[in-house]
């Protein structure tokens, strides 16, 4: 936090600067990269799919805390609480596993139309983020724009990507952390900022400059890891 304070102007900055610096659109940039990459996904799905719910429940934690209204103490943690059981990612990922582990087989037309709203999904949150962006107030906060942006796309991946490398981490287990490390942030962080009563102008200006980035940084890190062999 005592980074934050240096660009923080009031708490609903803080918590969408963190969010937005640890969390990135893994689940679905993730597997897509590692199969352009493999021609299959392996275990790399376990690896981010495990990764996402607690990116969420990290998110709500830091959003209610930090939300304008936020009152702190007991009352903070009891909203806490009750919005990690509410939030509509975690209930998705509970009952996905649900269906999954049960074996269930919806018709085609169900089957269908589910896809046809994943594929809707991030193109829309895109949307919506263009539709409210703000490019004066976006230039205002450009300086913990550009931080977190760095903590998210370069910071996060140059601490961690050697100690993976050291502890065995190799091929589609390194990519699926080069994803959830240096992956842009996911447009989700935009709705739930909003929704939560944080500050969504910074959060917005957060994903656009990390998915314009995203592109070279995470080709950096891919022709490191491929130069030194870790990945092939």
């Amino acid at each position: 936090m005592t980074i934050t304070k240096k660009f923080m102007k009031d708490s609903s900055m803080t918590g969408a600067f963190v969010q937005a610096s640890f969390r990135g659109s893994a689940a679905i940039l993730g597997i897509a990269f590692v199969q352009n990459i493999y021609g299959n996904a392996g275990m790399a799905p376990m690896m981010i799919i495990g990764a996402v719910p607690l990116y969420n429940i990290y998110s709500v934690i830091v959003l209610t805390f930090e939300s304008e209204d936020s009152r702190g103490g007991n009352d903070s943690v009891k909203k806490a609480c009750i919005n990690i059981i509410k939030n509509p990612i975690i209930i998705g990922i509970l009952l996905g596993m649900i269906v999954s582990l049960l074996n269930i087989h919806f018709p085609k037309i169900i089957d269908k139309t589910l896809k046809n709203f994943a594929v809707m999904a991030s193109p829309l949150a895109l949307v919506t983020i263009g539709a409210g962006f703000e490019g004066t107030k976006a230039l205002a906060k450009i300086k913990p724009t550009l931080a977190a942006s760095f903590i998210k796309l370069v910071a996060q991946a140059a601490v961690f990507l050697p100690l993976a490398v050291y502890f065995g981490f190799r091929d589609q287990e390194l990519v699926a952390l080069i994803i959830m490390l240096g992956s842009p942030t996911t447009v989700s962080c935009y709705i739930m900022a909003k929704n939560m009563n944080n500050d969504g102008v910074l959060t917005s200006s957060i994903v656009v400059a990390t998915t314009l980035l995203s592109a070279f940084t995470l080709t950096f890190w891919i022709f490191v890891l491929k130069s030194f062999k870790f990945i092939i």
